[in-house]
């Protein structure tokens, strides 16, 4: 797992920067090398369960590992069972469904990918269709053109069949031309949604363009500095536990945050016009009573909150550690 967290951190800064581009571009290899190497379609029966569990469980597995691989999510459900009356309330439940509403936009650009480049293929969706046991389907796509069509419809993706080479070509045309279709428009209707949410975000951003530019590379150097910190700290406390358990002497003092510090700078950012903090840590260590007296660092307001802007989205985010 160590090996594969400089890509994950590069792919989180890529996705930052870039849009989800990366993420939709390994999404687009994985489709191209599962349709060349796995998928064969049966050409009996089992057409369009098969054709459909090609194109919609990766599409589904897709989806939960990028609920998995964001932050936020575990930001969200991490001691949510401690807190669950506090899910009674309505301002905290509507702010739990925005938040995870965010999230859920995110985890869907991997799997729309896999659809629509999927869709753009034809492959799964002519399996698909050619198994689906509908009467008025195939009227519809047959014609006395094809004698063939009614009564063998699930053989015409298989090649070595009796079926005319130029009556098989016809019917999947149609079927392939179907499928780009609903592809290019699933493609169409994800961008002027992306499009216009970004134009909302941005419309109602409470800073300007600059200072939001500032404020993701802020946020960016300080997930950097504090995994960084974090490691350290975790190794020098560890060495100290090491050398006063082998050498039976008395641990050295070491400062760490309490319980209630930890709980504090782990809560979700809220943006007041009033504010000038960067994140929920730089607004924990500006508000502070006494730094000297640990049990008094836990001056930010107790409530969680989750309404911070949309345009604002990137600030909870940090870097993934597995």
């Amino acid at each position: 797992m160590e090996k594969l967290k400089p890509l994950i951190n590069f792919t989180q800064k890529q996705q930052t920067n870039l849009g989800f581009g990366l993420i939709a571009l390994i999404t687009v290899g994985s489709e191209h090398v599962f349709t060349v190497f796995a998928f064969k379609c049966p050409c009996n029966d089992w057409n369009f369960i098969y054709g459909n569990v090609c194109l919609l469980v990766p599409a589904v597995a897709l989806l939960i590992l990028s609920y998995m691989l964001s932050n936020k999510t575990w930001k969200l459900f991490t001691g949510l069972c401690h807190r669950k009356s506090k899910l009674c309330r309505i301002s905290y439940a509507f702010g739990f469904l925005c938040v995870l509403l965010q999230i859920s936009v995110t985890a869907m650009v991997a799997p729309v990918s896999w659809i629509a480049v999927a869709l753009l293929k034809g492959v799964y969706f002519e399996c698909s269709m050619t198994g689906a046991n509908l009467t008025l389907f195939r009227h519809q796509l047959c014609s006395d053109k094809f004698p063939h069509c009614l009564t063998e419809l699930e053989k015409f993706p298989c090649e070595g069949t009796d079926i005319p080479l130029s009556e098989r070509d016809a019917v999947l045309s149609i079927i392939r031309g179907e499928s780009q279709v609903l592809g290019w428009i699933l493609i169409a209707s994800v961008m002027m949604f992306t499009f216009l949410l970004t134009c909302m975000a941005r419309c109602y951003s409470p800073i300007s363009y600059m200072q939001l530019r500032f404020w993701r590379v802020y946020s960016e150097k300080e997930s950097e500095c504090l995994e960084r910190y974090t490691e350290e700290h975790a190794e020098k406390l560890a060495k100290r536990n090491m050398t006063s358990f082998f050498e039976l002497t008395k641990p050295v003092p070491i400062k760490s945050p309490p319980k209630q510090a930890w709980e504090k700078v782990s809560m979700f950012y809220k943006f007041r016009n009033m504010d000038d903090y960067y994140s929920i840590l730089h607004k924990y260590v500006s508000t502070c009573e006494d730094m000297d007296n640990p049990t008094k660092r836990v001056s930010v307001r107790s409530d969680e909150d989750f309404s911070n802007p949309a345009a604002l989205g990137f600030v909870d985010e940090g870097k993934l550690v597995l």
